[in-house]
């Protein structure tokens, strides 16, 4: 008997990468990585203006190239027994659309246009507009926040929208709608990309477009007016129902089957966050707190309907029924930056090498966080060494607050560059532990916790140091796909190779790559200098 296959589809921050999984034992078979090449320009963005923006073009070369270039890896019989393929984006991550579905950057007359093409996650421009719903969901007399931790943030898709149309009269009359990345990309292979009737996440749609079944899909008419005109007759465009990412939007279409190399019959499945799909292919379970840890971090769980019952928790990224597994409320929380930070202390001791050639610098830049790790982890723990917040992107939970700002306290001129990469590193350990404080604060259970993504597995010092500061073991995720993992996962259910997710998870999981334990001496300390971070938070 032939094996079958899946694809899981995974956008990142910075590349897309296609995976080849046997759905049988959840190996992978091959991987394919493309950077976003007007990204890695840094085309179209504005780091001072927070203004991070991907062109559509970007995502449809990087999905031709990965699949193809991955499938190149594999027997020619592969391709013939591919079954479903799974996507999974970042998010909120929206861009206008036309009346067809069709990103307005593909227009010729938008194709340079920032405005016209996706709005990254990281894009705080709509710090306003998150201001103003917030300030009208108080007045109003439906809670429209209530299950988004009562805080609309300015990462969110609303927001966003808004902000675009208020920016550009241009984009605003060739605006008919709007569109998630995970959604467009289900959309877009399955050969039908019209607003109203794309199968929309629910993962996506509940965490941040206010959407609840509570009050029959997306914010009403009357409150988007009231919030601004500009946003009159969006909502005829878009949508009321929402789907699990275990559920089918369709079959290749013919070009699309054509141009990927794979037959017409492989199902699509419906989109889902990448940090979602990532804690399923981490192996999320009840009581398991799945960190996602990359340029920034997403913290999942999932928790029995019948457990959280009436409760509201504050200050995180949303609960919502069905948004990671199909039976359980997801959660969300986590931090605007992680990886981040410490790429961009890596630039402000490498601005010197911005003179010499490429290769040259990158052969230097490479090795500076391996060699202040290495410092960094030498030096002792006290209550009073430097302290640091790690807000250089705003705070994204608990509480969200993009106005907020990173910050060093108690330098002397005897400071060096490890101990102040040692206290942001020690600071964005702080801020997963307000989030965990957070969901004990409401009776949310937490068993273990398992990390998964880039800096998990590159940085032993970070993780030994979230490890101390959270004072619990951190495992971590031997595969290095996890998102991509997830994915195909999903796809292993809509091609009917699984009846669920769980399923899929036993049969295909992977295993633990190591596990940190803490220090207990230095855990000890830590809970001294958190006590210090909480003060400066408040």
């Amino acid at each position: 008997m032939e094996s079958k296959y899946v694809i899981g589809i995974d956008y990142g921050t910075d590349s897309v990468r296609t995976a080849i999984v046997d759905a049988a034992n959840g190996k992978i078979i091959a991987v394919s990585e493309k950077k976003y090449e007007r990204w890695e320009k840094g085309q179209y963005c504005n780091p001072l203006r927070k203004q991070f923006r991907q062109h559509p073009q970007d995502y449809i070369d990087g999905l031709v190239f990965t699949v193809k270039d991955a499938l190149s890896q594999c027997d020619k019989s592969v391709a013939e027994n591919v079954v479903a393929l799974g996507f999974d984006t970042t998010g909120s991550s929206p861009v206008l659309v036309d009346r067809e579905g069709t990103p307005l950057a593909l227009l010729p007359e938008f194709k340079d246009n920032p405005n016209a093409m996706f709005v990254l996650w990281k894009d705080h421009t709509a710090i306003e507009e998150a201001q103003e719903i917030n300030e009208l969901v108080k007045r109003w007399d439906v809670n429209y926040t209530k299950y988004m931790g009562g805080i609309y943030s300015s990462e969110w898709v609303w927001a966003k929208v808004l902000q675009l149309l208020r920016t550009d009269a241009s984009v605003r009359e060739a605006a008919y709608s709007w569109v998630e990345h995970c959604d467009w990309m289900p959309a877009l292979v399955t050969g039908n990309t019209i607003p109203n009737e794309i199968k929309r996440s629910r993962c996506a749609a509940g965490h941040k477009a206010m959407w609840s079944e509570e009050w029959g899909g997306l914010p009403s008419e009357h409150f988007l007016t009231s919030l601004d005109p500009l946003l009159g007759g969006f909502r005829e465009g878009l949508f009321s129902e929402t789907y699990t990412s275990d559920m089918p939007v369709g079959t290749l279409s013919q070009e699309w089957a054509q141009k990927l190399g794979l037959p017409s019959s492989v199902l699509v499945g419906v989109g889902i966050l990448d940090a979602h799909a990532g804690a399923i292919g981490g192996g999320i379970k009840e009581g398991a707190l799945l960190k996602i840890v990359g340029t920034s971090t997403c913290d999942i769980m999932v928790v029995p309907k019948k457990e959280l019952k009436e409760t509201l928790i504050p200050g995180i990224c949303g609960q919502v029924n069905g948004s990671v597994l199909s039976d359980y409320i997801g959660l969300e929380a986590g931090q605007s930056a992680y990886g981040d930070i410490f790429a961009w202390f890596k630039s402000i001791l490498a601005w010197p090498l911005m003179f010499e050639t490429e290769k040259e610098r990158r052969k230097i830049e490479d090795g500076i966080l391996e060699r202040l790790s290495e410092e960094a982890s030498k030096l002792p723990v006290r209550r009073d060494d430097i302290m640091a917040t790690d807000w250089l992107n705003g705070r994204r939970t608990p509480d969200a607050n993009p106005l907020l700002k990173g910050s060093l306290s108690g330098l002397t001129l005897g400071t060096t560059a490890p101990m102040i990469y040692k206290a942001l590193v020690e600071a964005a350990a702080f801020g997963s532990k307000a989030i965990i404080d957070r969901l004990l604060e409401h009776n949310v259970k937490i068993t273990e916790v398992i990390a998964v993504g880039g800096v998990a597995k590159k940085s032993d010092f970070v993780m030994q140091t979230l490890s101390n500061v959270l004072n619990l073991p951190i495992k971590i995720a031997s595969s290095d796909q996890s998102c991509a993992l997830g994915a195909a996962m999903n796809a292993a259910v809509v091609g009917g190779i699984y009846d669920e997710i769980v399923t899929a998870q036993c049969k295909m999981g992977g295993a633990i790559d190591k596990v940190f334990v803490p220090n207990m001496e230095k855990a000890s300390v830590y809970h001294g200098k958190y006590l210090n971070y909480l003060n400066i938070s408040h």
